[in-house]
């Protein structure tokens, strides 16, 4: 996964919580698509491609710990 290594903690971190509550004036499209994914009513491509792209970095960052823990623990 060298991919993740061009981004760094902080930058996902910063990423994530961004994406995560945008917009930043009414409720955050993350948590309206969760919930239309939850009521079964999110089945406009535009909607599934707004859950991914405001999850992406949440996603890459739960990976990138996961990997970064795994191997730290592999080296101790």
């Amino acid at each position: 996964m060298k991919f993740l290594n061009n981004f760094s903690f902080p930058m996902l971190i910063i990423l994530a919580i961004l994406m995560g509550i945008a917009p930043f004036n009414a409720e955050p499209h993350l948590i309206e698509k969760l919930n239309m994914l939850m009521a079964g009513t999110l089945v406009k491509p535009l909607d599934i491609f707004d859950l991914l792209m405001h999850s992406a970095p949440l996603i890459l960052l739960i990976i990138k710990s996961v990997l970064y823990f795994t191997e730290t623990n592999k080296a101790t």
